[in-house]
């Protein structure tokens, strides 16, 4: 137990001053003229004196309010500022409450009392400063990943509040946004399997969508993980099992399609309903040469030439370009158009087709049905039956061209990229480990939208069939290239439907047990509704004004020193706000080892061109 006198010699030493006025949340604190030193020693450890940033503890009875020094001026005793004010008269330090300590020791956001003029004010120790730092609770899994940027002191942040949440990393360039991603992700994994490897594999997954193959390191964030390295260049680059369902699922293939909700998905609905038809019968080669047969019936006793035209066109992407001898075959090669009765007439004879069907059979493009064959690869055969379907629709007056077509065309513009990304083998599974990275820095442009809407929407809606107690983190590194909403590169509908999709995951996720991590160097640039709906926030540095803008709109709680200093935020340091911790923190987030670093390092020209 420490003596009255050791106490009062303590206090002695860490006392401040006295509180001279009080106005609203705003304290003014008048120093003693003794405490103008940078830093003090006691009990062994150096102490940084009160200034601009720092906590003070202002003693009202058993309470112990904290408040944060956000300004400072001197006032000479003839109550005239000067800039020599502080050698023969008082410093007035301007504080901002942020909480108070119970009884306990507990520290508590907000304001429950206001001080009295003549409190006493006190540096804090630095049992103090954790005190009001501790953001995890009692027997709860901590992460050491940051010590507070203005004492040197650790700081830990909680899994419960910060892992199970949404998680927003903005930074420029170089600010070490991609160092706290991994950081915090490293130590939560490696947490996580300390605690119960086999419960943790089986009930928790982590998806990574990595736009610069920073994270494909072989200790980058665990050593036990599945990077998938996708390239649109070449075959050699690693596939994304679709799963059981693979090509056969509207919404992948709605996705793949670029397709509208309301005409272009029900068509391709239908589309996957008649494939499966002809799948499912006996022998599907023989169904579908029968379908086939029937259109081209339909088709050449048509008396609309345009859509006869149109329809043929079709066919000529349904049926092979060459007969069973290799020779070119024209589908309309044997068939006159006569404008008089609007119908086709068989070349060199008095037959015409609408009043003599029966010698339809004895036509090229009736005839060449015989050759068509299966593909034996899913997008073309998928292509194929879109085709098939279309012709069905425009027969029975169900779809125009113009509103279908741009999904057909899309479907085939992307069919050597899908073969590149994607495999339909209904055996294998995506997570063949809990922890999954899909390196995307191979991949055009167009895959790199549709890659992440994809995987992301069927990840999230097979895990909202999984039951509770499932957690699946989704982190989103350079998330400006797929949460835009300034892209020019599509259509507003697509856009809208991508942004949609990404934004009831993180506005309905939580619910089961699905929470996303964004991390960009551009947070004006991501929808205002998915910025918004992070609950724990790491802000580097940023310094385009609009960028500061965004931030102070979505994180209201942000004091005004602190949004201040975030342009001047050095290397390595962030804001920490959010629900996770009582009020807003300055951190210092610890660099990883080099072999567990993302590889997002500025190159160097001295290792360029070094010295000859």
């Amino acid at each position: 137990m420490v003596s009255e006198p050791d106490r009062l010699a303590r206090e002695a030493a860490l006392r401040v001053g006295e509180v001279s006025a009080v106005t609203g949340r705003k304290v003014f604190i008048s120093v003693d003229t003794d405490k103008n030193l940078s830093e003090l020693f006691f009990d062994g450890d150096v102490l940084r004196n009160i200034a601009v940033g720092s906590y003070v503890e202002v003693r009202k009875g058993f309470l112990s309010l904290i408040g944060k020094v956000e300004g400072e001026n001197a006032q000479a005793e003839d109550r005239k500022p000067s800039a020599l004010a502080y050698l023969n008269g008082k410093r007035i330090l301007t504080v901002t409450l942020v909480g108070f300590l119970d009884h306990k020791g507990m520290f508590f956001g907000g304001t429950k009392e206001l001080p009295l003029v003549g409190n006493e004010a006190f540096l804090l120790t630095k049992a103090k400063v954790h005190q009001v730092h501790n953001l995890v609770v009692k027997n709860g899994v901590a992460l050491d990943v940051a010590q507070s940027e203005y004492e040197g002191y650790d700081i830990a942040l909680p899994v419960d509040g910060l892992m199970n949440s949404h998680i927003a990393i903005f930074g420029n360039t170089g600010s070490g946004k991609s160092n706290t991603l991994a950081m915090i992700y490293q130590e939560f994994i490696a947490k996580m399997r300390s605690r119960n490897v086999a419960a943790f594999e089986a009930n928790s997954r982590i998806l990574l969508f990595d736009f610069n193959n920073e994270y494909v390191g072989a200790n980058c964030l665990t050593p036990h993980k599945t990077v998938l390295e996708l390239s649109t260049r070449n075959d050699t680059g690693d596939k994304i099992p679709l799963g059981a369902a693979g090509f056969a699922d509207i919404e992948i293939v709605s996705i793949l399609a670029d397709a509208t909700e309301k005409t272009q998905k029900p068509f391709l609905k239908r589309a996957l309903a008649l494939q499966q038809k002809v799948t499912d019968s006996e022998d599907p080669l023989a169904y579908m040469r029968n379908i086939l047969r029937m259109q081209v019936m339909q088709i050449l006793q048509m008396s609309d030439k345009i859509r006869v035209d149109q329809l043929m066109d079709y066919l000529r992407q349904i049926l092979p370009e060459v007969d069973a001898e290799g020779e070119r075959v024209e589908l309309a090669a044997d068939l006159d158009w006569y404008n008089t009765q609007n119908e086709f007439k068989l070349r060199g004879t008095n037959f015409f087709l609408k009043s003599t069907p029966d010698q339809i059979p004895h036509t090229v493009v009736y005839g060449h049905v015989e050759n068509f064959e299966f593909a034996n690869d899913t997008v073309t055969d998928l292509v194929t039956f879109t085709y098939v379907q279309l012709i069905w629709d425009v027969l029975s007056n169900r779809a125009q061209n113009e509103h279908i077509a741009p999904a057909i065309n899309k479907l085939r513009s992307k069919q050597a990229d899908i073969r590149k990304i994607f495999s339909a083998d209904p055996a294998a599974n995506l997570f063949e480990s809990n922890v999954i990275v899909i390196a995307l820095g191979d991949v055009n442009l167009e895959m790199k939208k549709t890659v992440p809407l994809l995987v992301a929407k069927k990840v999230y809606e097979d895990h909202k069939r999984l039951g509770p107690n499932r957690s699946l983190n989704m982190v989103i590194d350079e998330a400006h290239n797929i949460l835009s909403r300034e892209s020019f590169r599509e259509s507003e509908s697509w856009k809208d439907y991508r942004l949609e999709t990404f934004e009831e995951i993180i506005k309905e996720g939580r619910k089961f047990g699905v929470f996303v991590t964004i991390s960009s160097q551009r947070p004006n640039d991501i929808s205002s509704t998915i910025t918004s709906q992070a609950h724990n926030y790491f802000i580097h540095r940023l310094i385009n004004q609009k960028d500061l803008q965004s931030i102070a709109s979505a994180v209201s709680y942000i004091d005004k020193l602190t949004e201040e200093s975030i342009p001047t935020l050095p290397t390595g340091t962030c804001i920490f706000s959010g629900i996770a911790g009582q009020m807003p923190l300055k951190l210092a987030i610890r660099p990883l080892e080099e072999q567990l670093q993302p590889r997002s390092a500025t190159v160097r020209f001295q290792d360029i061109v070094p010295t000859a």
